[in-house]
């Protein structure tokens, strides 16, 4: 038998879709989940072959977030939000964290331009005395999609043609032709929002909400946020990223250091917003959904301290590129809501930083918590400390080390039928719609603009053109319209 017969090629390839071993695929849009909203079930091994494969295909660069820039400093609790959690390290105002923050373009290579159109990565890592917390979002609150098995597939699209090594704008114009929620993120990205002016003038935040627990138990659903003290920027128009581009592309991370050097410390107040879980339903989106902001009048912004940057990295390789962030990465009084993209990135960031540094990554230094620590997880490749027990197995009597006392955890029931299936309550124009209508009118033409240039691409089809066409409608009916008139004054085929 030839053994290279059934391998997928041009030729040759299944008409449906299907594992690596090739077996069927019948849902590749929805993880398999307790009931439609979750959690996501480890025995989904489609997922996790999805995910794994996905966070190989890259060395040594990141598959996402290559470009970065990192700086250090502290966090000081300034509110008490005691009776919301019992994590140690927002205790009580006054209590000092330090911590180290890495700023990035989400979609471009590492040597790309820091003015391209791209989601920015914002990441903290606080090093706290129960082990380190790492709050890892972006400068969008929402996301384009809402389940982590379709996020091999959005990178996929926006990455360069495998063919040509080109991004081109017609094939993620495709891609999300068949995602409507996303329809809410492009009108933060393609706003003049989407570019900011530089790091210290850059809004953060968690994208996802978590949970958190305080010493009786208590659950409160939070989503986390960061303001800059020094107010937010932006690249507004084409010719103002022009006229960066074309002076520096390291100008994000040049402003970010010669700040730093110069003492003056940029700062950021951390904000969190919280929601009852017993009001979930009571809303007209859903709360766990990624594409959804939590509207501001109805989920007040509530301080909580701030992140203060006041030292540059000694070394870029060991505190940039070897510095490795993971939502999976909670302390104490912190933890997971059933949030279906936070589930799956819970495993795919520890996955793709064990491929890209090795197995003990965790034992670098910048990764390393600066608390006590014991486990038997050291072995193998980058192991980067000295151990001498001889045992190296719990439990034993010949070792001491013994289970930490108990803390508050999640306690919610969990209850439903396995199925891979959309969420109940998508919702998915109406959070655009009002967001396009905020917009002055200049702000409503840029942006208008710049959708119609994505489906200008020649290669786009009518279908294409119709369906986006169709979802702008959706959100705002002259928001739909405008485009349309746009792409007929250019014969673009509807």
């Amino acid at each position: 038998m030839d053994p290279y017969k059934f391998r997928p090629n041009k030729e040759f390839d299944s008409a449906y879709w299907t594992t690596n071993s090739g077996a069927p695929v019948w849902n590749n849009n929805n993880s398999l989940t307790v009931g439609s909203r979750g959690p996501v079930l480890l025995e989904d091994y489609h997922l996790v072959e999805k995910l794994s494969n996905f966070d190989r295909e890259r060395i040594p660069e990141r598959v996402v977030h290559a470009r970065g820039a990192v700086a250090k400093g502290f966090f000081e609790v300034t509110h008490d939000v005691s009776h919301l959690t019992c994590a140690d390290f927002l205790r009580a105002p006054g209590v000092k964290t330090p911590l180290i923050t890495r700023f990035s373009t989400v979609v471009h290579e590492r040597g790309s331009p820091e003015t391209l159109r791209d989601p920015r990565g914002f990441a903290v890592k606080f090093y706290t005395r129960e082990g380190n917390f790492d709050l890892v979002g972006n400068n969008i609150p929402v996301f384009f999609i809402r389940d982590s098995i379709k996020f091999p597939d959005m990178v996929h699209s926006l990455k360069p043609n495998p063919q040509t090594n080109i991004q081109e704008s017609w094939r993620f114009a495709d891609f999300f032709s068949h995602h409507p929620e996303s329809m809410h993120m492009f009108t933060h990205l393609f706003d003049d929002r989407g570019v900011p002016k530089d790091y210290r003038h850059m809004i953060g935040s968690g994208v996802h909400t978590f949970v958190l627990i305080n010493a009786e138990g208590r659950e409160t659903y939070v989503k986390w946020h960061w303001r800059p003290k020094c107010g937010e920027e932006f690249l507004a128009t084409d010719e103002e990223i022009a006229a960066v581009q074309g002076q520096d592309h390291h100008h994000a991370t040049r402003d970010l250091w010669d700040a730093i050097e110069r003492g003056d410390f940029p700062e950021w107040t951390l904000y969190l917003q919280t929601m009852d879980p017993a009001d979930e339903d009571k809303y007209e989106f859903d709360p766990l959904d990624v594409t959804k902001l939590w509207p501001e009048d109805r989920f007040p912004l509530q301080p909580v301290g701030r992140m203060v940057l006041n030292k540059n990295p000694d070394n870029f390789f060991q505190e940039n590129e070897m510095l490795a962030f993971c939502p999976g990465l909670v302390v104490p009084g912190i933890t997971y809501s059933d949030d279906k993209l936070l589930q799956g990135r819970i495993f795919s960031y520890a996955d793709t930083q064990r491929y890209r540094l090795g197995g003990n990554y965790l034992l670098l230094p910048v990764n390393a918590p600066k608390c006590a620590h014991h486990n038997n997880h050291y072995d193998g490749v980058m192991n980067t400390v000295q151990r001498s027990e001889a045992v190296n197995y719990f439990p034993s009597r010949f070792d001491p080390v013994r289970h930490a006392e108990r803390y508050p955890a999640n306690r919610a029931t969990i209850t439903g039928r396995r199925e891979r299936a959309v969420i109940p309550k998508e919702n998915n124009f109406q959070q655009p719609g009002e967001r396009f209508r905020s917009f002055d009118p200049a702000r409503q033409e840029r942006f208008v603009t710049r959708i119609a240039g994505i489906l200008l691409d020649p290669k786009c089809t009518a279908e294409i053109r119709r369906v986006w066409v169709g979802y702008m409608t959706q959100c705002d009916a002259s928001l739909g319209q405008r485009i349309a008139k746009k792409l007929a004054a250019e014969g673009a085929a509807m």
